[in-house]
C-alpha cells in the first residue's frame, strides 16, 4: 500500500497585526486520505485552507505540494490543487457547461482533452442534467457540486474544500456527502468543516485546530477514544450505602443519581466491573444495569479545546 506524502505543511504561520491568526502548524496528508480538519468558528480553519491552496501567504513556513514547493514553484504546485473555498468562486452568468470549459482551459488541460475532462465532471458530480442551466438559476446545492466539479476538473492531487455542505438542507448535505466520498477514491481530500458527523461519516484522520494551533492529530478512531470514558451507571435493586460503593475496589468516586440508580468514577486502568459483580451476587445488591457511559465525538471535541484553551497562559 502506498504511502506518498502529496502535501507538507512545515511551521506554517499566518499573523495579522499581534493577532496569530495561524500558529506554528505542521502536518501532512498521503495519497488516498482523507483529512479532517476541524475547529469552532474563528479557530483558522479558513486561513489554513488559504494558505494551503496558495491563496494567501503565511508569514513563516514551507508547504509542499507533490513534490512542490508552493511559495517557490507556486505555478507547478498549484497544477496539483483543486480548492473550493466555502464560497464557490462560480460566474453565474454562464452556464454550467460553459463554466467548466472555462475551468478547462484556465487549468491548462490539453485541448484536445478538454471536452473529456468537462463530460466527466458533469457526471461525477451529478450535474448531467442542468448543464446547460445558467448557474445563477441553480439551488445551492447544485451550485455546490459545481464548485467541487471546478476543483477537480484537472485531477489535482489534492482536492481542498472549504465547509462544502455549509448552508445545504439534510438531502442536499446527503448527496455532497456521496460526492465527497468517491473523490476521495481517486484524490487526497482536506475537509475543513465544523460538522463533527461530517468528520465521523468521511474522514480517516483528523487534525482540531483551536486559536491558530493544532491541538489534536490522529485517526478518527484515536479521537472516538482520546477521551477514554470511566464512568459505569449501576442500579441496584437492593443498594448498599454510597461510601460501600465508594470503597469498591477500583472506584474513586460514586455519585447517587436517584435512590437506586448511581454513578461510578473510575480509572481507565482499573475497570470495578468484575468486583462489583462478585459483591452485588454476594451480598444481593439485585443489579438490574450496569453499562458503561458513552461520550459523543461532539463531548470530546469540547473537551479537547476546553482542556487546551486552559492549559494556555494568557497573551502578554
Amino acid at each position: 500500500m502506498t504511502t506518498t506524502t502529496l502535501l507538507k505543511a512545515d511551521g506554517i504561520s499566518r499573523y495579522y497585526g499581534s493577532h496569530r491568526a495561524v500558529d506554528n502548524v505542521s502536518f501532512e496528508i498521503k495519497k488516498g486520505e482523507v483529512l479532517g480538519f476541524l475547529g469552532p468558528n474563528g479557530a483558522g480553519k479558513s486561513t489554513t485552507m488559504k494558505i494551503l491552496s496558495g491563496n494567501l501567504s503565511p508569514n513563516t513556513g514551507e508547504i509542499t505540494i507533490n513534490g512542490f514547493d508552493l511559495l517557490s514553484q507556486p505555478k507547478q504546485a498549484k497544477a496539483h490543487i483543486g480548492y473550493l473555498p466555502e464560497q464557490p468562486p462560480l460566474y453565474k452568468e454562464l452556464t454550467v457547461i460553459e463554466f467548466l470549459r472555462f475551468c478547462s482551459q484556465i487549468n491548462n488541460i490539453n485541448p484536445s482533452k478538454r471536452s473529456q475532462a468537462v463530460d466527466s465532471v458533469i457526471e461525477r458530480c451529478g450535474l448531467t442534467d442542468v448543464s446547460n442551466r445558467l448557474i445563477a438559476n441553480l439551488s445551492k446545492g447544485y451550485q455546490q457540486r459545481v464548485g467541487i466539479a471546478q476543483a477537480i476538473i484537472h485531477t489535482p492531487a489534492v482536492v481542498i474544500l472549504d465547509e462544502p455542505t455549509s448552508g445545504l438542507d439534510p438531502i442536499q448535505i446527503r448527496e455532497i456527502r456521496q460526492l465527497i466520498r468517491d473523490i476521495a477514491t481517486e484524490h487526497s481530500v482536506i475537509l475543513s468543516t465544523h460538522i463533527l458527523p461530517e468528520v465521523q461519516m468521511l474522514c480517516d484522520r483528523v487534525q482540531i485546530i483551536n486559536q491558530g494551533q493544532l491541538v489534536f492529530t490522529d485517526t478518527i478512531a484515536a479521537l472516538s477514544q482520546y477521551m477514554q470514558v470511566s464512568n459505569l451507571f449501576v442500579t441496584l435493586t437492593n443498594p448498599p450505602n454510597i461510601s460501600t460503593l465508594q470503597q469498591l475496589e477500583g472506584v474513586l468516586s460514586a455519585e447517587q443519581l436517584s435512590s437506586n440508580r448511581f454513578r461510578l468514577h473510575y480509572h481507565p486502568d482499573h475497570n470495578p466491573t468484575e468486583n462489583l459483580l462478585n459483591k452485588a451476587v454476594s451480598l444481593q445488591w439485585k443489579l438490574t444495569e450496569l453499562s458503561p457511559e458513552h461520550h459523543s465525538l461532539e463531548d470530546v471535541f469540547m473537551n479537547i479545546i476546553q482542556h487546551e484553551s486552559s492549559a494556555k497562559p494568557e497573551s502578554m
